[in-house]
C-alpha cells in the first residue's frame, strides 16, 4: 500500500509530530517520511482540517466465532472494526466453545491472519467459563493470549479469582474482571432507581458492581497483582478505583462508549435495543464516568460490541439478550460525551495497548502505518447500508452522528 496523506493534524503523544500539521508518506505499508510539503509518486489522501492518530484498539469486542457465526464472523467483525477506526480488537471469550485452551486461541489467530485488523483473543479464567476450575492460562498465554477473563460472566468465587491473580502474576499477564455480584443483582434487567420503579421492573443495585470491585481490589492488593475492570458504570465504582490507584494498587479500568451518553431514561419506551449489561445508569453516574476519564481514573473507552440476530432483540424487554453493536459508533459517542480529541486518542488508541503490554503504534518515520484519519466535525448517518456488522442491534442506527472515520490503515491495507 502506497499513500500520501496531506496536511493532517497529528494526534499522538508518542510522536515527535504531536499536534503538528504534516504530510505522511506511506510506502509498502510503512511510514517512510513525515513533514511539510512532501511530494511523491503515490495516491493522495487530502486530510486538510482532519486529524490522524494511531489506530484505535478495542479492549472489549464480541465476535460470534467460535460457534455463533450467525451473529458475527471474523470477516464481518473486522469490517465493522475498520469502519470505526479500530486496527486492533481484543476478543472476549463469550463463544461456544469458550476460548479456554490454546486450540481456540490459535484458531482465532489463524482465522484473522493477513487482515487489516489485528485480533487478540482473550482466554478464559475458568474452564468452560463455569467459574469452578482454572483454565489452561499459561498454555493460552504462550499461544498469544495477553489477558484472561470470563467475559460477561463475573467470577463469583473469591478463591478462584485470588488463584488466577497469583498464577498470572508469574508470567506478567493481566486478569480482566467483569464486576457483578450475582447474588445482589439477581434476575433484574435494569438499573435500580426511579426509572425501574416507574416501569415496575426489578432493579440491579449499583452495589452489585461496587461490592465486586471492592473485593477484587482487595485481592489485587493482597496478591500484588494486576487487575483490570471491564465496563464500570457507577459513580462509586469510579471512586473506589480512584482511591485504589492513589494507594498504589495495580488497577486499570475501562468504560463502554454508550455508558457515556445514555442513561436509564432511555428505557422508558421498553426498547430492547437499550438493554445492555452493565445496565444503563443515572445522569449522576454518567457525569462521574466522564470525570473519571478526564482525571485519569478510567484508562480506556471500549465498544463492548455485542452482535445479536434480530430474533434475540426484537422481543419483549424481559427476554431480550443484552448488548449493542458498537465498533462503528464508539468514536462518535466519545465526542458526543464532550471529550476532546487528544483525550479520546489516549483512551481509544494509546492506553489499551499499555494495558495489554502491546507495542505502541506511532505516527513516525520507520513505523508501520497503523493509523486512522478522522474528521471530528463531520456529520454522518449511521444506517443499515453503511453498517458493516452482520447484526444491526444498535439504537443509533437511523441517527445522525458527529465525528467520522475517513481512513483506516494497517498491515499494508486500507479501509475507507
Amino acid at each position: 500500500m502506497n499513500l500520501l496523506i496531506k496536511s493532517a493534524t497529528v494526534v499522538d503523544a508518542n510522536s515527535p509530530y504531536h499536534l503538528q500539521i504534516a504530510d505522511i508518506l506511506i510506502q509498502n505499508g510503512t511510514i517512510t517520511k513525515v513533514g511539510p510539503h512532501i511530494d511523491a509518486d503515490a495516491p493522495v489522501f487530502d486530510a486538510k482540517g482532519k486529524h490522524v492518530s494511531p489506530g484505535f484498539f478495542d479492549l472489549n469486542c464480541n465476535i460470534g466465532e467460535l460457534g455463533y457465526e450467525t451473529k458475527e464472523t471474523i470477516e464481518s467483525g473486522i469490517k465493522a472494526a475498520a469502519a470505526g477506526g479500530f486496527t486492533s480488537v481484543a476478543l472476549m471469550p463469550n463463544t461456544q466453545p469458550p476460548v479456554h485452551s490454546k486450540a481456540e486461541v490459535e484458531y482465532l489467530f489463524n482465522r484473522a491472519k493477513k487482515t487489516l485488523v489485528d485480533v487478540y483473543p482473550l482466554g478464559t479464567i475458568s474452564h468452560k467459563r463455569e467459574g469452578k476450575d482454572m483454565a489452561e492460562m499459561y498454555d493460552m498465554y504462550m499461544s498469544g493470549a495477553k489477558a484472561f477473563t470470563d467475559g460477561s460472566r463475573p467470577v463469583q468465587d473469591a478463591g478462584l479469582m485470588e488463584r488466577a491473580l497469583l498464577y498470572t502474576k508469574g508470567f506478567n499477564a493481566t486478569v480482566f474482571s467483569y464486576p457483578e455480584d450475582i447474588a445482589i443483582a439477581g434476575k433484574a434487567k435494569v438499573n435500580e432507581g426511579e426509572v425501574s420503579t416507574m416501569l415496575g421492573m426489578k432493579g440491579i443495585p449499583s452495589l452489585a458492581e461496587e461490592l465486586m470491585i471492592a473485593r477484587d481490589l482487595y485481592l489485587a492488593e493482597y496478591t500484588e497483582s494486576k487487575i483490570h475492570f471491564s465496563t464500570i458504570s457507577t459513580s462509586r465504582s469510579v471512586e473506589l478505583i480512584r482511591e485504589a490507584k492513589k494507594k498504589g494498587v495495580q488497577v486499570t479500568c475501562d468504560v463502554a462508549a454508550h455508558h457515556l451518553v445514555l442513561t436509564d431514561e432511555a428505557l422508558k419506551g421498553f426498547d430492547s435495543l437499550y438493554k445492555v449489561k452493565p445496565a444503563l445508569r443515572t445522569q449522576k453516574d454518567v457525569n462521574a464516568l466522564i470525570k473519571g476519564l478526564k482525571d485519569g481514573t478510567i484508562d480506556a473507552i471500549v465498544s463492548q460490541h455485542t452482535p445479536h440476530e434480530i430474533e434475540f432483540k426484537d422481543v419483549e424487554f424481559e427476554v431480550a439478550e443484552y448488548g449493542i453493536i458498537g465498533l462503528q459508533t464508539a468514536f462518535s459517542l466519545a465526542l458526543k460525551a464532550g471529550l476532546d480529541v487528544q483525550l479520546i486518542v489516549e483512551k481509544l488508541a494509546i492506553n489499551p495497548r499499555k494495558i495489554l503490554g502491546i507495542e505502541q503504534a506511532s505516527i513516525a518515520e520507520g513505523q508501520k502505518a497503523n493509523l486512522v484519519v478522522f474528521d471530528k466535525d463531520a456529520e454522518w448517518e449511521y444506517n443499515k447500508e453503511n453498517n458493516q456488522s452482520k447484526s444491526s442491534n444498535s439504537p443509533f442506527i437511523g441517527h445522525n452522528l458527529k465525528g467520522k472515520v475517513l481512513l483506516t490503515c494497517n498491515n499494508n491495507q486500507q479501509f475507507k
